[in-house]
């Protein structure tokens, strides 16, 4: 079995941790979390903090994820918001297609205050990526697409609404069958139209599996990643009727079919 690409996440975990020196933050303490903002208003800052609150509680019981530890003082989440996406990109060294990133390993959000669904979107799904690593280990190898649908799965307006874009997808013969998603490696370069499917499809394919099959086997199989299993062992223990990701995929295209 080949190894996964993992550049891209790698990247995404480990990526530039120099930049926020170069900028003047200001601080607000919250239960969870620390917001760093330079010219947000305070009562936008005041947002963050109730909704990230929020996430926090809810995106735990999404995924019937158990705490194992609570984010308190030295370990709060940090959420920095800079002034716009200019600054963002430039700054955090994003790509342009990008409103939000996280580190699962230092716990970090980068944002900015007019990012596309700010408070339906991007704060879930990067809250979503923290909480999904903790659980399982920041260091276990998942394919990208996994790591972004569990994500995704946090925001309500997607988590409902790729069946139509897949099934598109499917009648317009450009749907990425599993294996490929497997291996698609998304940057700078990467078409829109390309960077919209993949994350519609790997939205698709985690409710799929949550939805059809049960939040307590999504729990199994992500303990069983956090075990070390192993993404192809974890998948064949806990969905024993998938052999391998290309009797998932039949699976899924059948779902979708219908």
């Amino acid at each position: 079995m080949k190894k996964i690409p993992y550049l891209i996440f790698f990247i995404f975990l480990f990526g530039n941790s120099l930049v926020f020196a170069e900028n003047k933050w200001s601080e607000h303490k919250a239960q969870h979390f620390i917001i760093y903002y330079t010219n947000a208003p305070m009562d936008f800052v005041k947002s963050v903090e109730e909704m990230a609150e929020q996430y926090y509680v809810e995106i735990t019981d999404n995924l019937g994820f158990t705490r194992y530890r609570n984010w308190s003082f030295d370990d709060r989440a940090k959420i920095y918001i800079y002034d716009g996406q200019d600054d963002y990109v430039a700054s955090a060294k994003l790509m342009k297609w990008s409103h939000g990133a996280a580190s699962a390993v230092k716990k970090e959000i980068w944002t900015f205050p007019t990012a596309h669904g700010f408070f339906d979107s991007t704060l879930p799904h990067e809250l979503g990526h923290i909480i999904f690593r903790e659980f399982i280990c920041p260091y276990a190898q998942v394919p990208l697409w996994l790591e972004e649908g569990v994500a995704m799965f946090q925001e309500k307006a997607k988590r409902w609404g790729t069946n139509k874009i897949v099934r598109e997808a499917i009648s317009r013969g450009t749907f990425i069958p599993l294996n490929e998603l497997t291996w698609m490696a998304l940057n700078s370069q990467t078409p829109k139209n390309e960077v919209d499917l993949f994350y519609a499809e790997s939205a698709n394919i985690v409710y799929f599996l949550i939805t059809e099959f049960g939040e307590q086997r999504f729990v199994n199989f992500c303990r069983k990643l956090k075990q070390g299993a192993g993404f192809d062992n974890s998948l064949t223990f806990v969905y024993t009727r998938f052999r391998n990701i290309d009797d998932l995929n039949k699976a899924w295209r059948k779902y979708l079919d219908e």
